[in-house]
């Protein structure tokens, strides 16, 4: 049972996308071994959804098929390889776990966020209804710590702290929504406990399946935060400033939602006088109309939140990078360090 394929089952579409098609060339030898790692990972990831009724399992199939990029399992893969591994038959089950994790939680999120559209297909949520979506997003969860169990206890308390951070920044942001005095100071931490602690954990793991020193283990976690914090800022700038036809979803959704971004509060912070009163209003509104967001995106565009915004990106993603310094120099470690600086061009 496989999730039908579409342009990002493409390994040389996800990874152009990220760095680049000129930086991409510089990686075209890791494709083949890293595209068998993914292959054998969603293998992996299929085979643990089916269950006996068959209307859950057509759910849960359907979410995986549009549940994100599968940049975690590739990080996975590659910070495994840079420890000088050949093979990922060790966390090929692990990286799967973390997937689900990671897919569960955007389906919880389309619940919460009344999402319609997921990757240019209707959400889990529109599809099969509320009530099956917030199962589907349970069951997920379980299967995902039963490929984890095969790992020793150390990994599953790591999987469940991670879960457990994230139900907390997930009730951080339900209760920031429509709060402009959330400062960034708040917001950083939601993120990291929302979106980066999960990326985290999984990096940490695959250097604890490796037994490498506490170095390593405590850089390619710090590197999973880092650049979790700025793939999330990223995508707060792509919420305001992307394509929707490249997002599949459409934009201002967190606008529509009255949730403060790092953008939207450096914005706020800035304005003064009529037109702070003016943002305030505007983004308390329970409804917003076309012509409410246009203005909210106005507002933010005069105050030159985007560069700002953008230039916090670059700085978690240097984190990033710097991080991985306990990690021997190699072309996996290259291809690590190209994806946090790719984090903050990307479009999708």
């Amino acid at each position: 049972m496989t999730a039908p394929p579409d342009k990002e089952g493409s390994l040389e579409f996800l990874v152009g996308r990220a760095l680049g098609n000129g930086s991409l060339s510089e990686f075209l030898d890791l494709l083949p071994e890293l595209s068998d790692d993914l292959q054998k990972v969603e293998e992996c990831l299929q085979q643990a959804l089916p269950i006996s009724y068959p209307f859950l399992t057509e759910s849960a199939v359907y979410a995986t098929a549009s549940g994100g990029k599968r940049i975690r399992p590739l990080l996975m893969a590659a910070g495994y390889r840079s420890l000088g591994f050949s093979k990922t038959t060790e966390i090929q089950a692990l990286a799967a776990a973390f997937q689900l994790i990671h897919t569960a939680t955007l389906v919880h999120d389309d619940v919460i966020d009344h999402a319609q559209m997921r990757r240019g297909r209707p959400s889990v949520t529109r599809a099969f209804g509320t009530p099956a979506a917030i199962v589907t997003g349970d069951y997920l969860f379980v299967r995902a710590f039963q490929l984890a169990a095969r790992y020793p206890a150390e990994i599953i308390l790591r999987c469940g702290e991670a879960c457990a951070d994230l139900a907390q920044g997930e009730v951080m942001q339900e209760n920031s929504r429509f709060d402009l005095t959330t400062g960034k100071e708040r917001y950083v931490r939601i993120m990291i406990y929302k979106t980066a602690s999960i990326v985290a954990a999984g990096m940490a793991s695959v250097a604890l399946v490796s037994a490498a020193s506490a170095p390593i283990v405590e850089g390619l976690e710090e590197y999973g935060r880092c650049l979790g914090v700025a793939f999330q800022i990223q995508d707060d700038l792509l919420d305001i400033y992307g394509d929707p036809d490249v997002l599949g979803k459409p934009l201002y959704s967190d606008f529509r939602e009255g949730l403060p971004t790092l953008v939207t509060l450096d914005a706020y912070g800035r304005l003064s006088g009529r037109e702070k009163g003016e943002f305030e209003r505007l983004f308390n509104l329970r409804r917003k109309g076309p012509a409410d967001l246009l203005r909210l995106k106005e507002l933010v565009d005069s105050t030159e939140a985007h560069a700002r915004g953008l230039a916090e990106a670059r700085h978690w993603a240097e984190q990033a990078v710097e991080a991985l310094s306990p990690i021997p120099p190699g072309p996996y470690r290259s291809l690590m360090e190209r994806l946090a600086q790719g984090t903050i061009s990307r479009r999708f």
